[in-house]
């Protein structure tokens, strides 16, 4: 009953219909549960750790955990709380995309052993669905539903553009979870209204109660989530020493909300240490659930002597790909996140400030990045 109730309660915004009906399910039977993570950039990030270390949770518990991958969503693109609609992506772009995504969740999930997360791919069954399917699950939902969302609102209010497509895409969210026959969805808070899709068409078609438990949301000081959009995520491709530093680089602020959504620490941390060396004992977990104990500990000592020590640590090496935009992009996420931290002029070479991403290297270069970032060319 204790580790339900933490499932049920740490991190959690919001259990539908009710957190106790839930509760009283996982002490009567074992549930499968899902999260669909759409692999729009070559990396998940923080946001999506999240969500990832619930399902761990419930792993633990020995229910059926599914790691969806939404190759086909992908494609269309979630219009959630985005300003204009998303550039579509092709089917190259996303395989691409969701190469690595297994190699970086596998030690906070686990695929093989005990009770093994699954992965899917919901390409799987909405690419198999004909017209005439679409426009009866369409059936399930009406405009009005659709255009009170925000976005959509504050959209029509600025007279921007409203695709069709983006009101298919609940819906196709909402059949994942009848495709797979979940018992309960996971995801953020800022997902309620695709998950609920879900809920109205395993109510519909499976005459099933599908759970819906949503995940409070990390957001900075500024109340903005924290993620690929606004330029503060940390990517679980991050080297562990990048991790551990924008971990450091947080503000005291979302401390507290940070060790309570992606850490099993106490959640008085703050309060009993302070906000330096919690930002290191925060910092050293995140990096050891997604790189490794002993890589969390090279990241922490990087770190105090790197910043506190006041000794840059060159010692790090990167293989060249003769271009300096392209050498740095693994570092910082992207190839265009590496051209706009150049172009701020965020971007040392051998001690002198560089503004052009085309700058040929020819190895042995010392190069900064920001202020946590230091590597020597290979």
């Amino acid at each position: 009953m204790n580790k339900i109730d933490e499932v049920l309660n740490r991190g959690v915004a919001a259990v539908l219909p009710t957190k106790e009906a839930l509760r009283e399910t996982l002490l009567k039977r074992k549930i499968t549960l899902y999260q669909g993570f759409d692999p729009t950039a070559p990396s998940l990030h923080v946001g999506h750790f999240i969500g990832i270390r619930k399902l761990h949770e419930f792993q633990e518990l020995g229910h059926r955990v599914i790691f969806l991958i939404g190759d086909f969503t992908a494609m269309i693109g979630d219009p959630t709380d985005k300003k204009a609609a998303r550039t579509k992506l092709t089917k190259e772009e996303v395989l691409k995309n969701l190469r690595d995504y297994k190699k970086q969740v596998e030690r906070i999930i686990r695929f093989d052993g005990a009770n093994p997360a699954e992965i899917m791919f919901n390409s799987t069954w909405l690419s198999k669905l004909n017209f005439e399917e679409i426009l009866e699950l369409a059936t399930n939902f009406t405009v009005q539903q659709m255009i009170e969302r925000d976005m959509f609102a504050n959209r029509i209010k600025e007279e921007k553009p409203i695709y069709l497509h983006e009101f298919l895409y609940p819906l196709m969210q909402g059949y994942d979870s009848v495709a797979m026959d979940v018992d309960l969805e996971v995801g953020g808070n800022d997902q309620l209204f695709n998950m609920l899709a879900g809920r109205i068409l395993m109510k519909n078609l499976k005459n099933k109660d599908k759970f819906v438990l949503t995940m409070k949301l990390l957001t900075d000081d500024q109340g903005k989530k924290m993620g690929k959009t606004e330029g503060n995520a940390i990517f679980l491709s991050d080297s562990p020493s990048d991790v551990f530093g924008k971990v450091m680089a947080f503000n005291d602020a979302v401390l507290t909300s940070a060790i309570e959504l992606l850490t099993d620490l106490p959640l008085d941390t703050v309060e009993k240490v302070g906000p330096l060396e919690s930002k290191k004992v925060l910092g050293y977990e995140v990096v050891k659930q997604i790189h490794g104990e002993e890589k969390a500990r090279e990241a922490k000592e990087y770190f105090e002597k790197t910043f506190q020590g006041r000794s840059p640590d060159y010692s790090q090496k990167i293989k060249s790909s003769g271009i300096l935009s392209a050498t740095i992009s693994e570092l910082v996420g992207s190839n265009s996140e590496a051209k706009r931290l150049i172009a701020q002029g965020a971007v040392d070479v051998n001690g002198t400030r560089v503004s052009d991403p085309t700058l040929m290297l020819k190895g042995g270069e010392k190069i900064k990045i920001g202020k946590r970032i230091f590597v020597t060319v290979k």
